[in-house]
C-alpha cells in the first residue's frame, strides 16, 4: 500500500494551527491537520475569551475552536483526530519529511508546520483542578479584566508571576502574591515594580494548601511552609503563574529548541533549521502567548511553507 503524501502537514490544532490551515487551503496548499490529544488547545478549557478581535460580545473557548475548524475545512482543510508519535525530519532542501500517527500510520510530507503549543503548570491539587475555569486560571492577560475591582490572588515568585501581578494590581482591589520561598526568583527591577504597588502583598513561604470554593473560587487556604501554620484569605480568582512547557519533546533531537524546550525560529519568521519545517504559535513563542499572536504565525507559517515551496518548484524547473 501506498504511502499517503501530503503537501502541508499540521500537527496540533490551536489557533495557530487552525489559522495555518485557512491560509495554507486557501493557497492550494491541501493542507491536513492531526489534532492530537487536546483538539482545540489551551482554549479549550478557556469558558470566556474576550481579547479576540472581531468578537464584541466575547466568546468561549471551545465554541471559537469549532468556529476555526469549520472555517479551515470550509476551505477544504482536513481535520483528523490523531497523535503523531514519531518524526524523522529530513535535512535537505525539497526533502520529504516522515511522520507516524498514533503508532501506525506512516505519512510523507513536503512541509510540515508544527502547531503543538505548551501546557500551562499547574500546582495539582484536587481543588485547584475542580475550578479551573471557575476562578483558577494561568493567565492573568487573558482573564484578569474579569475580576476587576475584586481581590484575586497569584502563585509564584518569577518575572512572569511579577509580572502578572502588576498587571491585576492595575485592574483589581487586592493582589496577594504567594511565592514559595523567602525571596523572588524574578529580576530586581521586576521585584521593584511588585513592591512599589501600595495594592500587591507578597507573602514569602507561603504555598497553596487549598483553593476554596464549589463551582467558583471565593477563597485560598495558604500554608506557611516554614512553621506549619495555615490562614484563609477571601478570593474570586487565583492565577498561577509558575511557568508553561512548550509541548516540543517529539520533536527533540531534529529542531533547534533553546534550554527550556522552545522551538527556535529564524529571524521573524516561522522558518526553523530544517528546510521545510515552520513552527508557529506557544510552541516557539515563550513572551506572549496569546491566541491573536498565535494566530498571527500561525498565518506566517503558511505564507512561509507556499514560498518554501514555490521555491523548490523553481529549482527543480531550473
Amino acid at each position: 500500500m501506498a504511502v499517503e503524501r501530503i503537501k502541508c502537514l499540521i500537527i496540533g490544532s490551536g489557533p495557530a494551527g487552525y489559522t495555518a490551515a485557512i491560509y495554507a487551503s486557501r493557497a492550494d496548499l491541501k493542507p491536513v491537520m492531526y489534532t492530537g490529544l487536546e483538539p482545540g488547545g489551551q482554549l479549550t478549557t478557556t469558558t470566556e475569551v474576550d481579547n479576540f478581535p472581531g468578537y464584541p460580545e466575547g466568546i468561549d473557548g471551545p465554541t471559537m475552536m469549532v468556529q476555526l475548524q469549520q472555517q479551515a475545512e470550509r476551505f477544504g482543510t482536513q481535520v483528523r483526530i490523531g497523535m503523531v508519535t514519531s518524526v524523522d525530519f529530513s535535512k535537505e532542501v525539497g526533502g520529504i519529511h516522515k511522520i507516524i500517527v498514533d503508532n501506525k500510520t506512516e505519512l510523507e510530507a513536503e512541509t510540515v508546520i508544527i502547531s503543538t503549543g505548551a501546557s500551562a503548570k499547574y500546582l495539582g491539587l484536587p481543588s485547584e483542578q475542580k475550578l479551573r475555569g471557575g476562578g483558577v486560571s494561568a493567565c492573568a492577560v487573558c482573564d484578569g479584566f474579569f475580576y476587576k475591582n475584586q481581590r484575586v490572588a497569584i502563585v509564584g515568585g518569577g518575572d512572569t508571576a511579577a509580572e502578572e501581578a502588576t498587571y491585576l494590581a492595575n485592574i483589581c482591589e487586592h493582589v496577594t502574591m504567594l511565592v514559595r520561598k523567602d525571596e523572588m526568583r524574578a529580576s530586581k527591577a521586576m521585584q521593584h515594580r511588585v513592591n512599589s504597588k501600595d495594592n500587591i502583598t507578597v507573602l514569602y513561604n507561603s504555598e497553596v494548601n487549598e483553593v476554596l470554593g464549589e463551582q467558583v473560587v471565593d477563597g485560598l487556604s495558604i500554608l506557611n511552609n516554614t512553621d506549619g501554620s495555615k490562614h484563609t484569605i477571601e478570593i474570586t480568582g487565583l492565577f498561577i503563574a509558575i511557568g508553561h512547557k512548550p509541548n516540543t519533546d517529539l520533536f527533540k533531537g531534529q529542531v533547534t529548541m533553546d534550554e527550556t524546550g522552545y522551538i527556535i525560529t529564524k529571524g521573524k519568521s516561522t522558518h526553523t533549521n530544517l528546510p521545510g519545517v515552520f513552527a508557529s504559535g506557544d510552541v516557539q513563542d515563550k513572551d506572549y502567548r496569546q491566541a491573536i499572536t498565535a494566530a498571527g504565525t500561525g498565518c506566517m507559517a503558511a505564507l512561509d511553507a507556499e514560498r518554501y515551496l514555490v521555491d523548490v518548484e523553481s529549482a527543480v524547473e531550473a
